[in-house]
């Protein structure tokens, strides 16, 4: 695997802007998520077992589970002023430094096969992400960024998006069943169809923060969900942003006005240089149908 430019001394504690320690927390997450490449490569593509949590279209495997656990453990000792935010054994720890962790984003991917999921670790302080790492094991690229930009591997990672829908590629999720639910099968599909439309070609490969990186990377032109967790973006939004790129976050009337980026549930994600209407226009009109399902507190 090429060098990753990181160092591993830590620094002493102090304040979220630090950008010694940012650089830190960052140097942290990569070697995290490298001492769990090879035992996820030799799961890949192997025979294994799912199960369910919410429903079938949200499965999980002993490999989340047994990498999540790995990872907060390898944090622990290397910034024992840690608390965990994860994907499956939830919130963990007291500490000041809170990490966001999926162990596999795109586990469906994973189980099936196909080479679109990574690693994802962000490190927020005060509210604030100050360091994010995105893995992809398959193909060895490491996404990663903290106060002093974002890098790919050993170099600096720089957005670059086509100027104009018809030009560009997107990605999105948008819609899966849940989307029927919420805004109408009928509503739902009218709108990937105008998305269809208008853009030169539209991708679903399954893994919001790869997806978010591969927009900072320029290999894809935008990106827009509407059923992410803080777990699947955090880290990401930081690489897009120190790349370059536009991140907004819609509230879908699931957080409180003034709730931080990566704790919204819906987003457009684009490169610099892109100027794209259509996913906010969508974007809006969706966080203001699923405002009005929100009950009204009571009197």
């Amino acid at each position: 695997m090429r060098n990753i430019a990181v160092s591993v001394s830590a620094p002493a504690s102090r304040s979220s802007f630090d950008p010694a320690l940012a650089a830190h927390l960052r140097a942290v997450a990569v070697s995290a998520a490298l001492s769990v490449r090879d035992d996820l490569l030799a799961a890949f593509r192997s025979p294994m077992a799912a199960e369910t949590k919410v429903d079938f279209h949200d499965i999980v495997t002993i490999h989340d589970k047994e990498t999540e656990a790995r990872l907060k453990r390898f944090i622990a000792r290397a910034v024992p002023d840690s608390r965990f935010v994860g994907e499956e054994g939830g919130t963990e720890g007291e500490g000041r430094i809170a990490w966001y962790i999926d162990p596999i984003d795109g586990t469906a991917n994973f189980v099936s096969g196909l080479a679109f999921w990574c690693v994802s670790i962000g490190a927020v302080v005060e509210g604030e992400i100050v360091a994010g790492v995105v893995f992809d094991p398959v193909s060895g690229n490491m996404f990663s960024a903290d106060g002093g930009g974002a890098w790919l591997n050993d170099r600096a990672l720089v957005s670059r998006a086509r100027p104009s829908e018809d030009e560009a590629v997107l990605i999105t999720g948008y819609p899966v069943a849940r989307d029927f639910r919420l805004d109408g099968r009928a509503v739902a599909l009218d709108r990937f169809a105008t998305l269809a439309e208008r853009f030169s070609a539209v991708r679903r490969p399954g893994s919001a923060a790869l997806s978010l990186c591969h927009v900072a990377a320029g290999w894809a032109d935008a990106a827009m969900g509407f059923g992410v967790n803080a777990w699947d973006v955090t880290a990401s939004i930081l690489i897009l942003r120190r790349a370059g790129g536009r991140y907004t976050p819609y509230r879908l009337g699931k957080v409180p006005p003034g709730a931080a980026d990566f704790l919204c549930p819906g987003y457009v994600a684009v490169g610099e240089g892109g100027d794209y209407p259509t996913p906010d226009a969508i974007a809006a009109a969706i966080s203001a149908h699923r405002e009005t399902l929100v009950p009204s507190p009571s009197h």
